[in-house]
């Protein structure tokens, strides 16, 4: 199985993001990323689930949370292609509840959420259509009155009953032993400077290595190499540009350290399946960072 590690469009000041659109196709490939993600999904029934190591065709209301780098992704599978789906996407950072604020009484049903959503769960179809129209309402006017619902969603989604877990707790602990201290650095230290030249030498003597066993390890924890690594990081970047601001696509690609606009727009196609302008119209529906 290919698995392809995304990129979101989320930085350190975000509190959480929002995507609601209408589309009638899955065809994001398997995926993860170190943020908490939520999905609600409408009329996409025969659609395929995969989480971790469970596979299955979703119903007509789907609601799903996964943890911080739990494998994840909907395809096309039974679903009827003519048919529109409406699906609400939210992406919100590991650290957006410090552990002190977990810890509190009050939040012990989110807290326990979390731990649990490390194998994914799916919450039951009275809590899916419950919640629709708390979810739909995130994308209101107000930033924090949006937050406060934000909260309030994810305190009913705790509590609520008839939740599944859904990878087998071997797949977790077997993912998590591939967690890296040294490729997290490098990670953060190129989402830092992704505007920059960053070389692999430069790259390897960041955490002590050589290259041939940093290229090496860059290969084996995210199955790319150190320039797909880099390439991948900045077009999380342009993602979030191409969403939220009005520069145009050659601006867009030397901010984000791309110096070719033909090479950007090859990789940008490779990797999102459509071009920059392409991702950018698709986007039919509201999508907001808060």
């Amino acid at each position: 199985m290919d698995i392809h590690r995304e990129i979101t469009p989320l930085n350190q000041q975000d509190c959480f993001l929002v995507f609601e659109r209408s589309k009638n196709s899955f065809d994001f490939p398997i995926h993860f990323h170190p943020e908490y993600e939520i999905n609600f999904i409408y009329n996409a029934k025969g659609v395929k689930r995969t989480v971790g190591d469970h596979v299955d065709e979703i119903g007509t209301y789907e609601l799903v949370m996964v943890g911080p780098n739990l494998y994840h992704g909907w395809e096309d599978y039974k679903k009827d292609l003519n048919e529109i789906t409406h699906e609400i996407t939210i992406q919100f950072p590991e650290n957006l509840f410090d552990t002190l604020l977990l810890n509190k009484n009050i939040l012990e049903p989110i807290k326990r959420m979390f731990e649990a959503s490390e194998r994914g769960i799916l919450f039951s179809t009275e809590t899916t259509i419950k919640l629709e129209s708390k979810l739909s309402s995130l994308n209101g006017t107000n930033p924090f009155e949006n937050f406060l619902n934000f909260q309030s969603l994810l305190y009913e989604m705790a509590i609520s009953k008839n939740q599944q877990l859904l990878a087998s707790n071997s797949f977790k602990e077997h993912s998590d032993s591939f967690k890296s201290v040294k490729i997290e650095k490098i990670f953060n230290h190129i989402k830092s400077n992704y505007s920059d030249v960053i070389r692999l030498e430069e790259a390897a003597e960041m955490v002590n290595m050589t290259v041939v066993s940093f290229s090496r390890l860059i290969k084996q924890q995210t199955g790319k190499t150190f320039v797909e690594f880099v390439n991948e990081l900045r077009l999380g970047v342009a993602t979030r540009k191409l969403i939220e601001t009005n520069e145009s696509v050659y601006e867009i690609c030397f901010d984000c350290g791309f110096n070719n606009i033909s090479n950007f727009n090859r990789i940008f196609k490779k990797s999102k399946n459509c071009t920059p302008t392409e991702f950018r119209n698709k986007f039919v529906g509201s999508k907001k960072i808060f």
